[in-house]
């Protein structure tokens, strides 16, 4: 005699197909700004050798009132020293941008030891990967 209850299995199926379907889109859609986000934890962590991971060759650096365009190594060396001078406590995404396949831009509030600073990001994809082309931070005001 069969039961007029629906069975567990025959729950779950409908739900696990939308499931295996959504999830892709859904990580894909989430991976959109995790690039910022994960800058973001940097920023906070005060880790320019991470944040330099993310340079492209040459990267336009504007600190404070010093504006120039440095290369890897010189850029990841300049923001080793701002995090010397201004050890990070806080850093948040406060602006995103992200509906250019091509483009990231991201504006965090960074607070520090000795002030908060407003940091902005440029980055352009090249090949398969976001670059940091652009990198400022300026008192915030």
């Amino acid at each position: 005699m069969r039961s007029s209850y629906i069975s567990y299995t025959e729950m779950i199926k409908p739900l696990l197909l939308l499931f295996v379907f959504f999830t892709p889109l859904l990580s894909s859609y989430t991976l959109e700004g995790d690039i910022i986000d994960d800058l973001s934890l940097q920023f906070k962590a005060g880790n320019a050798k991470e944040i330099a991971v993310s340079f492209s060759s040459s990267v336009e650096l504007i600190i404070i009132d010093d504006e120039d365009v440095y290369s890897k190594a010189q850029a990841e060396q300049i923001l080793r020293n701002f995090f010397t001078k201004y050890p990070p406590t806080k850093s948040a995404v406060i602006h995103l941008i992200n509906t250019n396949p091509k483009f990231r831009f991201g504006i965090l509030s960074l607070h520090t030891k000795n002030g908060k600073f407003r940091v902005s990001i440029t980055m352009k994809k090249s090949v398969n990967a976001f670059f940091i082309t652009e990198l400022r931070i300026e008192p915030d005001k």
